[in-house]
């Protein structure tokens, strides 16, 4: 099975930091399945490193105001447009992240704080239907959950 999953939690430096989430145990759990990494962002033409952006009243936006949502959904878009052409069959994105953020985002106060919510590019594969997981959900698995038979674990 091919999994589209944030190129971030494979160590890729491409986060707005400079920087890297490496979480081992995306590759470790999904070792027999091919891996599609992305990075939404960077797909829709911001750099890295880049300013922060947190989700405002639906927009994504930096800390001093500067709205970004059109880099943001272009790069939804794009990451969307890949999943297809390369037949993949899930997603595992980064959590709270206002591309990938699946459950919770940052509430657009630049201040840490959670809110309920979905980033773009999560609501736009959720809205088409694709299982989307974040890596919290590769450390807990339900019973009852998909995952379980994406990892290969069921």
């Amino acid at each position: 099975m091919k999994v589209l999953v944030s190129a971030c939690l494979l160590g890729v430096p491409c986060r707005y930091d400079g920087q890297s989430k490496l979480f081992p145990a995306v590759a470790a759990q999904l070792k027999d399945h091919q891996l599609v990494p992305i990075c939404p962002e960077q797909l829709g033409g911001l750099t890295t490193p880049r300013p922060a952006c947190e989700i405002q009243d639906g927009r994504l936006r930096t800390r001093e105001g500067e709205d970004k949502t059109a880099a943001f959904q272009m790069g939804a878009e794009e990451a969307l447009r890949l999943f297809h052409l390369l037949d993949c069959e899930a997603a595992i994105l980064k959590a709270r992240s206002p591309s990938c953020g699946k459950g919770q985002v940052y509430d657009g106060t630049f201040t840490g704080t959670l809110k309920e919510g979905n980033g773009i590019l999560a609501q736009r594969l959720l809205d088409e239907g694709i299982k989307v997981y974040t890596e919290n959900e590769v450390l807990m698995p339900q019973e009852d959950d998909p995952w379980v038979s994406v990892a290969g674990q069921g």
